[in-house]
């Protein structure tokens, strides 16, 4: 099968976009590709999945260890023709910015993926030979295969190909212009999520035309060959419980991978929105709130007082519940929205969320639990990652956090509740979805459900 992984020698190169392009290309071609995107990243998942029609996963070695990430990777090429994973940041950028470990290139090194390196020359020519050479020496097992230019014109493609090629030894495969359409607009998370950018599926096609007309795609895929390994064959179980998902444009943080793994435990998940439905799905016995950007839509679920007041009695009667990082903020009192209105939420935990101007608390680091709780019992440690913008003026002591150097108390914990800032990732802690499941099934049967 057709397998690369694309990486760059640092953030904006275009990777998203070329990603885009590539998987347009590929389903245009039969080849029926999946996608993937390396580290905690939601949003680009979400461009992924706009192309495909079809879930994307992450593949991230600090949340999860090699052995489940292969797991995944075989489980999910199962019956595709191609697969193209995206990178993060700098193609040797990890943990702490300043080890390899979860890196794009440790991704490709367990996996054994080809590389094609995206280099956005942009005020460079020589040097950039000098800095793929680099990168080449960097680490032995480099696994890049070729290069492509991105955001540069045909004419300077045709001018550097020949120089890079003889200077890395690489071949390039051609480039992707500079389009209106490859502009995805930012804001403080981010990209904006797919559902937000107008004429999405337009603008995909028209980048994968003018990546056909500009690169050399069957010499590239040529280079990018793989052999898949064996499927791996998760084990199934039968329903046992029903858990609610927030899912909408507030709610829409949550890995593929946990949900794949608490339907793998048993669990049937029931969509629904906190921003328009009017309560919880009929016969929950579990609630699952995700991250999001439920800052962005205050107002809105605060004047949804049906679905506000629903999960506060359902939470507070006991309903097993997880809530993670925007889904922490919802179960709050209140939420100051961008222009710094704030509105009531859930009201279950007593803080108030605030906008900070800032990262808070950003990154990888490691949770553990300081008394038993709905998913961790006392001294156990995850690995977790955090990404916001707002705080919580009360954010718990169930759990300490520990980044380095740096510790410090958060989230709220009981035999039915694990509500903290922290994202989970199931997926690589399976006994979580285990526990979660189980505790939910338990209050179905308590209740008739």
């Amino acid at each position: 099968m057709i397998c690369l992984l694309v990486a760059a020698p640092n953030s904006g190169s275009g990777k998203t976009v070329l990603t885009c392009a590539l998987l347009a290309a590929l389903k245009r071609r039969g080849r029926t590709p999946c996608a993937f995107k390396c580290g905690p990243d939601y949003i680009d998942p979400m461009f992924h999945r706009a192309v495909l029609g079809v879930e994307s996963h992450n593949l991230d070695l600090f949340l999860s260890g090699e052995t489940a990430l292969r797991n995944l990777f075989s489980r999910c090429i199962a019956g595709h023709g191609a697969a193209v994973c995206e990178g993060a940041m700098g193609f040797y950028d990890g943990v702490r910015g300043t080890t390899a470990q979860a890196s794009a290139w440790h991704v490709a090194d367990t996996l054994g993926l080809p590389v094609l390196l995206a280099v956005r020359p942009k005020g460079a020519s020589l040097t950039l030979a000098a800095q793929i050479r680099g990168l080449q020496a960097f680490r032995s097992n480099n696994h890049i295969a070729a290069i492509l230019l991105t955001d540069t014109s045909p004419a300077l493609c045709k001018s550097l190909a020949p120089m890079l090629e003889t200077e890395t030894g690489l071949p390039v495969a051609g480039c992707l212009p500079h389009l209106p359409e490859a502009c995805l607009e930012s804001r403080h998370l981010g990209l904006r999520t797919a559902g937000e950018i107008e004429n999405l599926p337009a603008r995909m096609e028209r980048l994968a035309d003018a990546l056909e007309a500009n690169a050399d795609l069957d010499r590239l895929f040529s280079l990018c060959t793989f052999d898949p390994p064996a499927a791996y064959q998760g084990t199934s179980r039968r329903r046992i419980t029903k858990i609610a998902v927030a899912r909408d444009a507030a709610f829409c943080f949550a890995y593929a991978e946990t949900l794949e793994a608490l339907e793998a435990a048993g669990a049937e998940l029931l969509f629904f929105s906190p921003l328009t439905g009017g309560g919880l799905p009929d016969g929950t016995c579990g609630l699952y709130l995700p991250g999001g950007y439920p800052e962005l839509y205050a107002e809105e679920l605060s004047k949804n007082d049906a679905m506000r007041q629903a999960i506060r009695s359902a939470v507070e009667n006991g309903l097993p519940t997880v809530a993670e990082c925007g889904g922490f903020l919802y179960l709050g009192q209140t939420l100051e929205d961008p222009s710094g209105v704030s509105w009531a939420m859930a009201g279950v935990l007593p803080g108030a969320g605030v906008k900070t101007e800032r990262l808070v608390r950003f990154g990888y680091h490691h949770l553990t639990a300081q008394r038993d709780g709905l998913l961790l019992r006392a001294g156990e440690t995850v690995p977790v990652h955090e990404f916001h913008y707002w705080d919580s003026s009360a954010n718990g002591d169930a759990f300490t956090s520990e980044k380095g150097a740096l510790r410090w108390s958060c989230g709220y914990s009981g035999p039915g509740l694990h509500a903290a800032f922290p994202h989970l990732y199931f997926a690589g802690r399976p006994e979580l979805a285990e526990r979660f499941t189980a505790k939910a099934a338990a209050y179905g049967k308590e209740h008739g459900r």
